[in-house]
């Protein structure tokens, strides 16, 4: 068989990714919408959804936005068929939307736990249930789910964050393992230290000129030797999304600079 370059093309796909207004999952769906693919996102109030396809709309693309929070089922549920209906069947599902709360273990509370836990792991569980049906029918879907670095290490302040994000690399794995055979691919992406606005605080210059603690300590530990971009990540989701990764399953994407090979410089 001969490659063809077209296989990394989406065009005619639908692609929904959650949680998609700004940030990583604005930047992984306008990579999406280059290659072709027709872009839907949802957001929990109609305000942030009308900001998005505002910024959407800025980049030349014409994204389809919905109101629903994908911790509730039946709300998934409803937003799936409505994107089924006035879209078309999604091909192609990013599990985008997250959370992040950074307080020491014994300070967190239980409740608090339970909502990480229930954005960044229940949340992918319920919307690829929703999808997958029609995925089976269709013959064929991809579903990425938004991994990290805290799905293999531990780092204090994020007890909750890790523990979603290490059962979400073993949901992955698990959704290939039953979806395989009906030519459904899943796989995660792995972002390392990414510079977003969130992140914009931890990389700011101090008084004296020099770097910020955290910022030192990020680039000290990076082969790359520097923070990774929303573009960086680009290319990783279009391959993944892709008829080019169709072997490719139930594999967790690192884009980290080299973070996790890494054991640091000898002081």
């Amino acid at each position: 068989m001969t490659f063809d370059v077209k296989s990394f093309r989406l065009d005619g796909k639908v692609a929904l990714v959650t949680g998609a207004s700004y940030g990583i999952g604005f930047a992984i769906a306008s990579a999406l919408s280059k290659a072709g693919a027709t872009i839907v996102f949802n957001d929990l109030k109609q305000e942030f959804v009308d900001k998005g396809i505002a910024a959407y709309k800025k980049e030349g693309i014409a994204a389809h936005g919905y109101v629903f929070d994908v911790t509730e089922e039946e709300a998934v549920i409803e937003g799936v068929k409505k994107i089924e209906t006035e879209v078309g069947v999604i091909d192609i599902l990013i599990n985008n939307a997250g959370i992040i709360q950074r307080t020491p273990m014994l300070e967190t509370k239980a409740a608090d736990f339970r909502k990480v836990i229930d954005v960044d792991l229940n949340a992918p569980f319920i919307v690829s249930k929703a999808v997958l049906p029609s995925m089976i029918k269709k013959g064929h879907g991809k579903i990425i789910n938004i991994c990290s670095m805290m799905s293999e290490l531990g780092r204090e302040t994020v007890s909750g964050y890790a523990a979603a994000k290490g059962g979400l690399k073993m949901l992955t794995k698990n959704i290939c393992s039953e979806f395989g055979e009906a030519n459904i691919q899943c796989n995660g992406i792995g972002p390392g230290y990414i510079e977003t606005p969130q992140t914009a605080p931890l990389r700011e210059k101090q008084a004296d000129g020099s770097r910020h603690p955290f910022d030192q300590f990020i680039v000290s530990k990076t082969p790359a030797a520097r923070w990774g971009t929303t573009d960086d990540l680009q290319g990783p989701a279009v391959f993944l999304a892709s008829d080019a990764s169709n072997f490719v399953n139930g594999h967790i994407l690192y884009v980290d600079g080299g973070i996790l090979a890494y054991i640091g410089k000898q002081p």
